[in-house]
């Protein structure tokens, strides 16, 4: 095949045989072994292509060529070559000249695996003791650091021995520590709680103190003093309570009479805590109107406890606005003073509410809420004067009613506001 694609590359192209011709424009290097397929069919088939390839053959060792037209083989010729010119130039015998080549080349071939095989059989016996040699040096080496390694395995068995011993006695000093810790803790924490709520109450009482203070110095500038006003309250109370016992129990104008010498318990001024006089549910409207019927009640109201339990899917706008409404018929039938709380710190700005006469509307000042202005506006009045707080928060109930008001649950005024 190398001999062949050789001539072919040299030949004119109108000399090369058609199906050749493909292949003679492949580089020289390549030809041979990707056109070895169709080369070979053609040097079979195509006599003239075969004589012009053995012409070249002859023309590169025509010695060789001689000899094999003579039918000898020289001995020392490249078996490959031989059998390749007897293929080619076709001499008497040349089939059996191939024959011989190939046998020759197979005895080569067998003589030279042997050799090898022999070489390569004394190679791997000498690594087979140099293996072995390094076995036993890496056997002894292995020996002496299991040794080693049972000597440091006890030492780290003892050393692990320890160290779980000082762990248990670590935890044990960290449960008794967490146990002091959570002790000290809960003092801490009970001690924070009394001097927060100490803390409270005092800026509670301050802010009262303050409060009072300012309304007295604000009344002195008007001319009058707090506890002018707070007895002026008080006295106009007690002068409409006795004209009112006076009209129900229709006594005379005269001051005295016999009777009155003769001892017997008189009946008392009506106020909150003696209401209701008769029996009634804590939820009937009429418990209300017992209330504000008692001479200069003061209806406290906690607005958004009331607009919230009542109204609570409106706006804040619209709650407030849907209680000014109500409360001004009852205002206009009961002539009380009423006077609603609003938190001011849901407000982000000031708001504008529309009071009716007679309702005095509040909001608690910034840091402040409702629950605290209602416990001032209680504390403010004077000793003996009905007031009723209207909140259903437990909270300010109790705080109001340790102060001598009595509370009244949001759900009786918004009652006693859909009845009127």
């Amino acid at each position: 095949m190398d001999l062949a694609s050789q001539v072919l590359g040299g030949m004119p192209a109108k000399a090369v045989p058609p199906p050749l011709r493909g292949i003679a424009r492949f580089d020289p290097r390549k030809r041979a072994k990707l056109g070895s397929a169709p080369i070979a069919a053609q040097l079979e088939n195509d006599k003239d292509f075969r004589e012009t390839v053995a012409e070249s053959v002859a023309e590169g060792w025509p010695e060789l060529v001689a000899s094999l037209a003579e039918g000898v083989v020289p001995p020392a010729a490249d078996p490959v070559l031989v059998a390749a010119a007897a293929y080619l130039t076709r001499p008497p015998g040349w089939a059996d000249m191939v024959e011989a080549a190939r046998a020759d080349l197979e005895q080569t071939a067998a003589a030279a695996e042997g050799s090898a095989q022999e070489q390569q059989v004394v190679r791997l016996r000498e690594q087979l003791a140099a293996q072995k040699s390094a076995a036993k040096e890496e056997t002894e080496r292995l020996r002496e650091q299991l040794k080693g390694a049972r000597a440091e395995n006890s030492d780290l068995r003892r050393k692990l021995h320890e160290a779980r011993e000082r762990v248990k006695a670590a935890d044990r000093r960290a449960v008794v520590v967490e146990q002091e810790a959570e002790e000290v803790k809960t003092a801490a924490t009970a001690a924070g709680s009394a001097g927060e709520s100490e803390l409270r109450r005092l800026r509670e009482r301050l802010s009262d103190v303050e409060k009072q203070l300012e309304t007295s110095r604000r009344a002195a500038r008007e001319g009058r003093s707090l506890e002018d006003a707070r007895i002026r309250v008080l006295l106009d109370a007690l002068q409409d309570a006795s004209s009112g016992l006076r009209r129900e129990l229709a006594l005379p104008s005269t001051i005295s009479r016999p009777a009155d010498s003769v001892a017997a318990v008189a009946a008392s001024a009506p106020g909150v805590r003696g209401v209701p006089a008769r029996a009634l549910a804590e939820d009937d409207p009429q418990l209300l109107d017992q209330l504000l019927a008692v001479p200069q009640v003061h209806m406290v109201i906690d607005g958004y406890n009331v607009t919230k339990t009542g109204y609570g899917s409106l706006t804040l706008a619209d709650q407030r606005n849907r209680l000014m409404t109500g409360l001004g018929g009852l205002v206009a039938q009961t002539r009380v003073e009423v006077t609603v709380v609003f938190d001011g710190a849901e407000l982000n700005s000031p708001v504008q509410v529309v009071a009716p006469r007679g309702v005095r509307v509040l909001f608690s000042a910034p840091g402040e809420i409702a629950d605290d202005l209602i416990r001032q506006l209680v504390r403010a009045e004077p000793p003996g004067r009905a007031v009723a707080v209207v909140s259903s928060d437990r909270e300010v109930a109790e705080s109001v009613r340790r102060m001598g008001a009595r509370p009244v649950p949001s759900g009786l005024l918004l009652r006693r506001l859909g009845r009127a």
